[in-house]
């Protein structure tokens, strides 16, 4: 338990308890996507709290993505969250795991514009804040669901010309770049923010100001150390886990484990998943 600033031992809430005891039964018993929870009343009496205070607790869940319920059938685990491989080069797709095979890509370019760069794009991409630049807003779907929102900024002094055709059908910008001008992401530096979605991400992604969403902001630069790309991509927090690795090769932690992340004392029975 935590000091809750008063010197007092601060005791959690009865939904928090009950949001605890839900997590846990889903790792130590192994459960996967679709598995059956015990019904509300069953949480009640195992938890010892009342009714309205388990409702809370699988509101929670629900928005946290860890639960899905179904009025009149029952609370189910939900369906495991996408992996993102934001730091692996090549196109979106390759870079997404998790998602149900052969469902399919779609891409809609929501604008396409030449701008005036903000002072922290032109200090990425090391050029003068007046320097025109390209400005691609992208939506892409997987099954027909919004799953990322991405906006790519490329200086014109780099970048003359782009081919809006391709990039409207879901063709790979990088793709692009690296045939018609020759730039590739030799590095790619990243920063992962944690947030309530802007109008633009609730709009599109199908949000509300509650949700929570990951972006990631970041430049990509060419074996040169030319800066030809400030990206932004903003994806639904719940739906996904994010992996990023080194440059051995090695997987020494697979992002779909499921299971708890945890240690037993010696001489306590093992749980089941662990």
């Amino acid at each position: 338990m935590n000091d809750d600033g008063t010197g007092k031992t601060a005791r959690p809430l009865r939904y928090q308890q009950v949001y605890d005891l839900v997590v846990s039964l889903i790792e130590e018993q192994n459960l996967h996507e679709g598995d059956q929870l015990p019904s509300t009343a069953e949480l009640a009496e195992m938890a010892d709290v009342s009714v309205i205070t388990v409702r809370r607790a699988l509101d929670e869940l629900t928005h946290s993505g860890k639960i899905v319920r179904h009025q009149g059938v029952g609370t189910f685990v939900a369906p495991q969250r996408i992996v993102s491989e934001p730091s692996r080069p090549g196109a979106l797709l390759e870079t997404l795991k998790g998602h149900d095979d052969g469902v399919e890509l779609a891409t809609e370019l929501v604008s396409l514009m030449v701008g005036q760069p903000s002072d922290n794009h032109a200090a990425a991409l090391r050029i003068e804040a007046g320097q025109p630049v390209w400005e691609i807003c992208r939506l892409r779907r997987l099954g027909n669901v919004p799953k990322l929102l991405e906006k790519a900024v490329l200086p014109l002094s780099l970048v003359p010309s782009l081919d809006e055709e391709r990039l409207a059908t879901g063709g790979s910008l990088y793709g692009f770049l690296a045939e018609r001008y020759g730039f590739t992401d030799d590095f790619v530096e990243q920063v992962f923010e944690v947030d309530h979605p802007n109008s633009l991400e609730r709009e599109h992604l199908k949000l509300t100001a509650k949700d929570n969403v990951v972006r990631i902001r970041g430049v990509s630069v060419n074996a040169e150390g030319t800066a030809f790309d400030s990206f932004q991509q903003t994806y639904p927090a719940r739906e996904f886990l994010f992996y990023v690795s080194g440059t051995s090769g090695r997987r020494l932690v697979e992002p779909a484990r499921t299971g708890p992340w945890s240690v037993r004392p010696f001489g306590s029975a093992p749980t089941t998943g662990e």
